[in-house]
């Protein structure tokens, strides 16, 4: 039955409750969003779908609380909260509402449960500290939703109501980019593959567009790859390929005499007229036209086979 009701608790908000109603609220748009801990509302029953509230875990009632004893736990014993019971029941759902290919759904969906959903399970059972962010802590998401709260001396039910759907709108944001992510990197892989078959032994990757290539790369095992070439608007780039998903780390440098370097400058140091900008950190160079750029790469690429290597 479809729900004529969205039920979390009311009074102060978490990430969970809130990304868990962006999911609910693409999958069932009519349903109502009731915050409320009167029994009443946190009884379940059909026409209801009760999430982080209610002391139970019962996915036949339709009833997705954590917070009780012997609460829910994933395979491997982490904890769930609202937000990851949620997806393990919806997400599916909710992907092929997004419009994610069915060939797509179970990577696409395991990916955003890995890398979105579980931290902030983590965070809101107090199974991860914000703290090891360092600096950033107050720039998760987690905190970031939960600055969206009323202020201390701006009370009221319409307050909370008002606050909760602002925070809601900015949750569904972040699903969304982060989905069509996920469902975009999937589809570059495919371009990416074609492009390194192309490649063949040549140590540049040349693509149509900018687009996520890394993985692409590692699963073909490319490892011969040095840089990748793309348009970029009205000018070229030329790219290293990061060495690790973590970490700046490249498989090679651009030349470090090009480092920081533009226009005639650049184009003095790397003889190639065209040349327009190199960044000082060396992991990234343009230049007006392809040409230019694959004479950069070619350059780039005779210097770092002649740079030496460790022992």
């Amino acid at each position: 039955m479809t729900p004529t009701y969205l039920v979390t608790h009311s009074g102060g908000f978490h990430a969970d409750e809130l990304l868990s109603s962006v999911i609910l609220t693409r999958i069932f748009p009519e349903a109502e969003i009731m915050r409320s801990r009167a029994p009443e509302w946190i009884t379940p029953s059909e026409d209801k779908i009760i999430y982080d509230v209610g002391g139970s875990y019962n996915a036949e009632l339709r009833i997705f609380d954590h917070h009780q004893r012997d609460a829910p736990l994933r395979d491997d014993e982490q904890p769930y909260s609202s937000f990851g019971l949620i997806w393990k029941h919806y997400g599916r759902d909710y992907l092929m509402a997004s419009g994610v290919p069915e060939a797509d759904l179970d990577l696409v969906f395991a990916s955003f449960d890995k890398g979105f959903v579980l931290p902030i399970d983590l965070v809101d059972n107090g199974a991860l500290s914000p703290s090891i962010a360092g600096p950033l802590a107050g720039l998760t998401l987690s905190a970031l939703l939960e600055t969206l709260k009323p202020v201390f001396d701006v009370t009221g039910q319409d307050a909370e109501t008002e606050a909760f759907h602002t925070a809601l709108n900015v949750a569904r944001v972040f699903v969304e980019a982060r989905i069509a992510r996920s469902a975009a990197k999937l589809r570059a892989e495919t371009v990416v593959h074609t492009a390194i078959v192309a490649a063949g032994e040549s140590k540049i990757l040349e693509l149509p567009m900018g687009m996520p290539y890394r993985s692409a790369v590692k699963k073909a095992g490319a490892d011969h790859l040095l840089y990748v070439v793309n348009p970029r608007g009205k000018d070229w780039s030329l790219m290293g390929i990061r060495l690790n998903d973590e970490g700046f780390e490249l498989r090679a440098d651009l030349p470090a005499s090009w480092a920081g370097l533009t226009n005639a400058d650049l184009e003095a140091a790397s003889g190639v007229a065209g040349a327009t900008f190199c960044h000082n950190g060396r992991f990234i160079a343009a230049a007006q036209t392809r040409e230019a750029m694959l004479a950069m790469a070619e350059i780039a690429v005779k210097e770092a086979q002649l740079a030496p290597t460790e022992a």
